[in-house]
């Protein structure tokens, strides 16, 4: 580094903790670097002043520096320390995508209620990523309908469009990709269940998408979208698809009544492999709901749920 005298902004006695601060500060652009005066120990304890590790930034960039180190800290017994966000590289594998630019992640995948609660001011949350991934979404879902169903009227696609971009479905996705294992949360949000809501969850998937739109262009976000609303728009035989959602549907009768999300299990698939049929039981609290059965897993499902929906209907 050369210039203005460095400033050291963060101290250790671990080799590891340093390099993993320097690669945080890495990918946010902070170019940084690492001294010490005697040999140190590769564990994260305070040993007396013995072989500490500083690391050290350009005086104007120590502050940014800092907001970027405070927002990666937890506490480990007693002591503030760096970790590694592994959840991100599970989620990385999960939705089969890898980001050049890791901070794009981190920031779609932040709440406002995380950003309220930072007092650097140096978080942001995801609401202008929820913006730009409901436009990228829409056309691309726009663009696969148009092409799939030609035969289909303009309001007959857009009612699909609508039920395949609605709150429901998209929690429905994140749910499948876990996505609320990742989103970081205020402290009052995570005390309240906001991994758990559709409408927490649905807005993180949106602001997924445009993160991958930005990392990656059109092609890997229209990829992405594909991959993971294909099957919906496979369900789809008849114009009158937002009628027979019936798992979505049911989702919504549930939550509407303060209930858990329904869990659908496959029972039971019997027959030979081209023409097997599967029996799928739908649970609510871990009890058995109804069952339902059909050529593939979608199917019965989907049946399961139309039986759920009747004996809610019936009170039985």
């Amino acid at each position: 580094m050369t210039g203005p005298e460095p400033v050291i902004i963060f101290r250790t006695h671990s080799d590891i903790e340093a390099s993993i601060v320097r690669g945080l500060l890495e990918t946010h652009g902070i170019p940084s670097m690492a001294s010490s005066d005697v040999p140190h120990s590769v564990f994260p304890l305070a040993i007396d002043g013995l072989g500490e590790v500083r690391i050290s930034v350009r005086a104007d960039l120590a502050d940014e520096a800092r907001r970027v180190i405070q927002s990666h800290q937890v506490e480990e017994g007693g002591r503030e320390v760096v970790r590694i966000r592994d959840e991100f590289e599970a989620l990385e594998r999960t939705i089969a995508y890898r980001f050049r630019d890791r901070g794009l992640l981190e920031h779609a995948l932040t709440h406002t209620s995380r950003a309220h609660e930072d007092a650097s001011g140096g978080v942001f949350d995801n609401e202008s990523l929820e913006f730009l991934g409901d436009a990228v979404l829409g056309f691309v879902v726009a663009d696969m309908l148009f092409r799939r169903f030609p035969q289909y009227s303009e309001g007959q696609k857009s009612k699909i469009k609508a039920a395949l971009v609605s709150t429901t479905s998209l929690a429905r996705v994140a749910e499948e990709l876990r996505l609320g294992d990742h989103l970081l949360l205020g402290r009052g949000e995570e005390k309240t269940g906001g991994r758990r809501k559709q409408a927490l969850l649905a807005d993180g998937l949106e602001a997924l998408i445009a993160a991958i739109y930005i990392d990656g262009g059109v092609e890997q976000s229209r990829a992405f979208i594909v991959r993971h609303l294909g099957d919906m728009v496979d369900e789809i035989e008849q114009p009158d698809f937002v009628a027979r959602d019936f798992k979505s549907a049911l989702q919504e009768r549930l939550q509407a009544s303060g209930q858990p999300l329904p869990e659908y299990r496959v029972a039971a698939a019997t027959g030979p492999d081209h023409h097997k049929l599967f029996e799928v039981e739908l649970r609510v609290r871990g009890s058995v709901m109804a069952v339902g059965s059909g050529r593939n897993k979608k199917e019965a499902e989907q049946r399961a749920a139309k039986a759920g929906l009747e004996k809610l209907e019936s009170g039985s």
